[in-house]
């Protein structure tokens, strides 16, 4: 055992998206700031970042239902999409300027413009979805956005789902052409090979075992080699956890207060995935549904045209599941280990509140794969068993808190920057809408980590994020101009169909 101590500026734990989205930001506002980073897998993007652990949507609210919530007296709140929307265009010009500055190449490696569209079946549901449309049609950020309830458009917009449909049920969707697919697991990758370039030091198969405060108020890590076992002690003056669904414990290791009473709630993902070319060749759109009645907001069923290594994939699912490990290749202790003196109660009211989520989730475990097929048919009427196969997707830990809203033990479904007051160590918790939104999250953690900084910072900030700080829905000429030239940089400006088949 060595206790060598190796002494840093930054330390970032987790070598997944939102690390490698605030090393790169850093670098480019600091480039003399050394940084370190730490990541127990092989590689990076392994976790919830990977590829064929999350849902790679671009969320930006084009399609996603739970985003626009109807109000008691029938009127459409799109307040939560606006915002989601306005994220991912954050996202999108960062990385148009990474593209434009040649730190990272080939943008259609890991982006593809894909049609995003919502589908529902019932009156109810078709009213919900045309009074949707009426208000974000509206909005410049959604502009271009179609709706139907003729079947003979559906057809054309999507042949796989409506050909030989039996239900005469009402059915309606909307569709918006601006919409992508990312891979997150190859954009990942692309930003630690930039970062690896500017000299960052990335540590594989490095466990972070523990965190603690030292003296003179910087944070002393103690790091273990996980194959020879040996363990090295960092400091730096500034952490960021970053560890998926292993920022819980090591924030509670931190000790700092802002972490104390705060829960996971684990929950799996499957999808489907089809294995047959000619079907997939049927189908290019993400196509979002509704969830069903008592389901978690992270389990609306899609179904996802998905760009992998250049070769079209077709995706089904969420369905959600339930593993007390924290992440995919965490421990069966982990949901146990993470229940402590301070947030026991919390967890206990969630445990009461959250019984009906608990029972949908075991029961989602327990179907098999022909119930998984049933469900995949309101999708698909002519599904085959034998076109599709099942892939076990990321782990998420939703968090649990006290809010003023809900009360004690309450789920939060989103994503949570946890930092200390003085600014020294921030956490990042929870889970959707994630990976699309990791530029405004990270700079939300320089905000609140570095607002010293902060004044010297926004020059250059502004080159990379032209809006950074200014609302594109209330400046649709700047969102008009930006969208136009990202979607450029970016090979987004596609109007022609691909024809991949």
């Amino acid at each position: 055992m060595s206790n060598r101590q190796t002494r840093t500026d930054v330390i970032l734990i987790g070598a997944g998206i939102m690390s490698a989205t605030l090393g790169t930001l850093l670098k480019e506002l600091v480039p003399d700031w050394k940084i370190t980073v730490f990541e127990r897998l092989a590689n990076a993007g392994e976790e919830s970042s990977n590829e064929w652990n999350n849902a790679g949507t671009g969320h930006s609210a084009l399609c996603e239902l739970n985003y626009t919530v109807e109000k008691p007296d029938g009127s459409i709140d799109i307040s939560k999409a606006i915002k989601i929307n306005e994220q991912f265009q954050l996202s999108r010009q960062f990385w148009s300027y990474l593209v434009n500055s040649n730190l990272i190449r080939n943008p259609k490696d890991f982006i593809m413009p894909l049609p995003h569209l919502s589908l529902v079946q019932g009156e109810k549901n078709v009213t919900f979805l045309k009074k949707r449309f009426e208000a974000l049609s509206k909005n410049p950020l959604f502009q271009g956005m179609e709706f139907s309830d003729d079947p003979r458009k559906l057809m054309e917009w999507i042949p796989l789902i409506m050909k030989d449909r039996k239900s005469n049920e009402p059915i309606a969707a909307t569709k918006i052409d601006s919409g992508t697919d990312v891979n997150f697991g190859a954009l990942t990758r692309m930003l630690f090979d930039h970062l690896k370039s500017k000299n960052v030091d990335i540590k594989f198969k490095h466990n972070v075992d523990d965190i603690k405060r030292t003296s003179d108020g910087s944070w002393e890590l103690k790091v273990r080699n996980v194959d020879s076992g040996t363990v090295e002690r960092h400091t730096a003056k500034f952490v960021f956890i970053g560890a998926g669904g292993g920022s819980l414990p090591l924030l509670q290791k931190s000790g700092i207060p802002e972490g104390k009473r705060i829960g996971g709630f684990p929950v799996s993902g499957l999808f489907m995935v089809c294995n047959n070319p000619d079907v997939v060749a049927q189908h290019h759109a993400k196509v979002y549904g509704k969830a069903k009645v008592g389901a978690p907001p992270m389990s609306v069923p899609h179904l996802d045209t998905r760009f992998i290594d250049n070769k079209k994939l077709l995706l089904f699912g969420p369905f959600a599941g339930f593993s007390p490990k924290f992440l995919k290749n965490g421990s069966m202790f982990d949901l146990l280990g993470s229940i402590k003196p301070n947030n026991v109660l919390t967890m206990l009211a969630a445990g009461a509140k959250n019984i009906p989520l608990t029972k949908y989730l075991i029961q989602q475990v327990m179907l098999s794969k022909e119930k998984r097929m049933e469900e995949l048919r309101e999708f698909i009427p002519n599904a085959k068993s034998e076109d599709w196969d099942i892939v076990v997707a990321g782990q998420r830990v939703q968090v649990i808190k006290d809010t003023e809203a809900g009360g004690k033990g309450t789920l939060q479904f989103g994503t949570e920057v946890v930092s200390a007051a003085d600014g020294s160590i921030a956490a990042l918790l929870g889970a959707s809408p994630g990976a699309s939104t990791a530029v405004h999250v990270m700079l939300e953690v320089l905000e609140k980590c570095f607002p010293q900084h902060m004044k010297e910072w926004e020059p250059k900030i502004k080159e990379m994020i032209p809006s950074y700080g200014v609302s594109l829905a209330e400046n649709p000429e700047l969102f008009q101009e930006i969208h136009t030239s990202t979607a450029q940089t970016l090979g987004l400006a596609v109007k022609k169909q691909y024809a991949y088949a």
